[in-house]
């Protein structure tokens, strides 16, 4: 039985713009992740989002934007083309044409008055490395499937316990290939002496 990945939240705190096209039509432009930067997690651990983490899911994921992770408080999409996203040298661009609702008009007027300071992403692992040979550990993320992006108005790494399990994962996962192949290592000992005898 596979088990559905847990879907974790990275924020940062990056200038968030606003911008007005001259059919009255508001887009907002930020960076919802940006590569190569390290990330504390909560002290347990360091994390890098490596360049092309989002290059596959992009192709195909149909991604909301919404005002601080809120699920009805949708800001735009990507199938209607309200949400453009693209991976460029710096991080994960995002662009969201404000819809003309209660949330759109709000979020405007928090950037307008720099009350709003950042965005964030939901994302699940498909790929990732550990480096526990520092401390605290790196975790370099690879590959992701992205969930959702969000204009925050209080940036922070939420999800750090469920951050916490992956790091869990990875050391559980190296004690039991540790243990096969000190298990395989016996066994094979025990088979050389047996031939011997």
């Amino acid at each position: 039985m596979t088990t559905k990945p847990e879907i974790e939240s990275r924020a940062l705190v990056l200038p968030v713009e606003h911008r007005a096209g001259d059919d009255g039509k508001v887009t907002i432009v930020g960076y919802a992740a940006t590569f190569g930067d390290t990330a504390d997690i909560g002290g347990y651990f360091r994390e890098v989002i490596a360049r092309g983490a989002f290059t596959n899911t992009l192709r195909t994921a149909d991604v909301r934007a919404y005002f601080d992770h809120d699920r009805g408080r949708v800001l735009g999409r990507t199938s209607s083309g309200t949400l453009r996203l693209g991976e460029d040298e710096k991080g994960l661009h995002v662009e969201i044409d404000l819809p003309d609702t209660s949330d759109g008009r709000d979020v405007k007027t928090l950037i307008e008055r720099g009350d709003i300071s950042g965005m964030s992403f939901g994302f699940s692992v498909l790929r990732q490395e550990w480096d526990e040979t520092v401390e605290p550990p790196t975790r370099t993320i690879l590959e992701v499937v992205l969930r959702e992006v969000s204009v925050v108005s209080e940036p922070a790494y939420e999800g750090t316990s469920i951050a916490l399990r992956s790091l869990d994962e990875m050391r559980k996962e190296t004690r039991r290939q540790h243990n096969a192949a000190a298990f395989a290592r016996r066994k094979a000992e025990s088979e050389a002496k047996f031939r011997k005898i």
